[in-house]
């Protein structure tokens, strides 16, 4: 039975599909973008059939929907395919057939995709909450911008509160200013209404889950930020070993090395965080380190003023607690078990004797 290798560029209107048998594309197809469509096309092909296309907004639906259709599926990274993308003529119907002679020679690197219809659409009410948290924060640093522009500071009690903020306006002089902010605080309080409705939502659809209370135990670790790294992370089964959980999360190290010394022995590597991570589980991991380390009385901060006397800098501390953090959350999920402290390998009693 032949195997069939079949790249697909996904638009929202129309999806290009090149089919690739024996290394040479046989046919091409260019179907709208829905599930009908897609079946049908996938239908008609015999044999093997192995199917690609790259992460995007609707990845996730697609897998889902197609995933029966085919023998394998894989939802592959942009990012690695970025410089073969770029080589060359480049239109729909040539990344399609590039996609395919990836996937045939196994060059692809595949992109999680979640199949719980729960988790899913408690990652899309936390990835709106969290988008609505910067929007709010955009128009706060609008308003501070525009009472700059004034000299004038206002307070956060004024920002916040809208009692404080009639006070603070009435005594305002300003009259330019205050046309202007009254026009601006109405985006910022329709921003502040949709975060604390998207944070209903996300509370709501976070209790079926009961790791989510485990780790809210953990110092730093409060119920939106285990949520969110319930969402993001999904399964604890995805990766084979905690370094490459680390490293997704934007803690990991990878080490890069390249040339020779002038007596022709190889360079040392260097050891940098990865870049290719994903940027809001690195903000929520580093955040709970921080607040654990600011908290004191935790042994996260034991373990942190161990490593500072012993000489290591504040931020390679910092990162080295918010590994050892990821290893005992990744443990916990992994044993469905709650918080204890022997996990991080020291006591507070043996941290601070020594």
């Amino acid at each position: 039975m032949a195997n069939y290798y079949i790249g697909a560029d996904v638009d929202s209107k129309m999806v290009e599909l090149a089919i690739e048998k024996n290394e040479k594309i046989t046919n091409r197809y260019r179907v709208p973008t829905t599930i009908p469509a897609l079946r049908e096309v996938l239908g008609s092909i015999p044999g093997t059939k192995f199917l690609t296309f790259e992460e995007g907004p609707m990845a996730g639906w697609l897998y889902r929907n197609l995933k029966d259709n085919v023998d394998d599926l894989i939802v592959c990274d942009p990012r690695r395919n970025k410089l073969i993308a770029c080589d060359g003529d480049k239109d729909d119907s040539i990344d399609a057939g590039k996609l395919a002679g990836l996937l045939r020679g196994g060059y692809l690197r595949a992109v999680h995709q979640g199949e719980d219809i729960g988790r899913i659409v408690l990652k899309q009410w936390v990835s709106l909450y969290h988008d609505k948290v910067r929007e709010t924060v955009r128009q706060i640093n609008k308003i501070r911008a525009r009472c700059r522009m004034y000299g004038i500071r206002i307070s956060r009690r004024a920002l916040r509160n809208q009692i404080f903020r009639g006070q603070w306006m009435s005594k305002l002089k300003e009259k330019n200013l205050a046309e202007q902010l009254a026009v601006l605080w109405i985006g910022f309080d329709t921003a502040a209404k949709q975060v604390e409705m998207a944070r209903r939502q996300l509370i709501r659809h976070s209790k079926d889950y009961e790791i989510v209370k485990y780790w809210s135990d953990v110092p730093g670790i409060a119920l939106i930020r285990a949520t969110t790294m319930l969402a993001y992370l999904d399964t604890p089964w995805r990766f084979s070993n905690e370094k490459k959980l680390w490293k997704y999360c934007g803690v990991g190290l990878q080490r890069t090395a390249s040339g020779t010394d002038k007596f022709g022995k190889p360079n040392r590597g260097k050891l940098q965080l990865a870049w290719a991570v994903n940027r809001r589980l690195k903000g929520v991991v580093t955040g709970a380190a921080m607040s654990a380390v600011n908290q004191k009385n935790n042994i996260f901060a034991c373990e942190y003023k161990r490593m500072i006397r012993n000489g290591l800098t504040v931020s390679n501390a910092r990162h080295a607690v918010a590994r050892k953090m990821l290893s005992v959350l990744w443990a916990m999920w992994k044993t469905s078990s709650r918080f204890d402290e022997s996990l991080v390998c020291y006591s507070p009693a043996t941290v601070k004797a020594n």
